[in-house]
């Protein structure tokens, strides 16, 4: 992490991925794959993200920011980070607080807001963009379909002003970070809501954790053949 290194920076990023209590998480995916397994797929999506994430070489330390006393033990147990969403004012407050207290810890960090649900991340992948986006102030990275946003980026010392949820690709281009083109980054924005998502995501390989889940899914369609990544 040459390139992003400044007067007063830490060397490497520290990421922070948001994850909803699991109860609330993914209802986009009910009627997909049931409601008994929705949480369970929720949890297992941000395992396999976390995971990815920490096999980055790129990557010192990730805090999860949940409420979810169950999801919390189980990103602990990986080495996460766990953080109360203190601010409880949704998604980009909970993101602010996880930066901040990131920062209280690692003053010049280089912090990354990343989703929870990219069960099919590749290390190398989230490298390669984190490299990329060294290069500004802040950066992004759209989500698959153009329209969200899966990463944000914020050098040392600068605020990460997350402007998630629904058309954030517009709003953080307009809030003057850098847009991330990358090819073969499919897996960094291969985020997961519906039905439709998932098999994208399983056909790009998923990881562990997601894959035990397959074998539950009410409607397996399609959904034979998994492959893991191996993150």
């Amino acid at each position: 992490m040459r390139a992003m290194r400044s007067e007063g920076a830490d060397a490497g990023w520290s990421l922070v991925v948001p994850l909803k209590p699991l109860v609330r998480a993914k209802s986009r995916l009910s009627g997909a794959v049931g409601e008994r397994l929705r949480p369970q797929l929720a949890l297992a999506f941000a395992l396999d993200t976390v995971t990815a994430v920490l096999a980055c070489e790129d990557v010192v330390d990730v805090a999860v920011v949940t409420d979810d006393p169950a999801a919390g033990e189980r990103l602990a147990a990986l080495g996460a980070h766990v953080l109360a969403d203190v601010p409880g004012r949704g998604l980009n407050a909970a993101l602010a607080h996880g930066a901040a207290q990131v920062r209280r810890r690692r003053a010049g960090a280089a912090v990354a807001a990343l989703n929870a649900d990219l069960p099919a991340l590749r290390p190398a992948e989230l490298s390669r963009v984190l490299t990329a986006a060294a290069a500004f102030p802040r950066a992004f990275l759209a989500d698959a379909a153009k329209i969200g946003t899966t990463l944000l980026s914020a050098a040392p010392g600068v605020e990460l002003a997350p402007a998630f949820g629904g058309p954030s690709r517009a709003r953080h281009r307009e809030s003057g970070a850098h847009e991330i083109l990358l090819p073969g980054t499919e897996s960094v924005r291969r985020d997961v809501d519906t039905g439709a998502d998932l098999l994208a995501a399983l056909e790009l390989g998923v990881g562990p954790y997601t894959a035990r889940c397959v074998p539950g899914i009410r409607d397996r369609a399609g959904l034979e053949g998994v492959r893991t990544s191996g993150a």
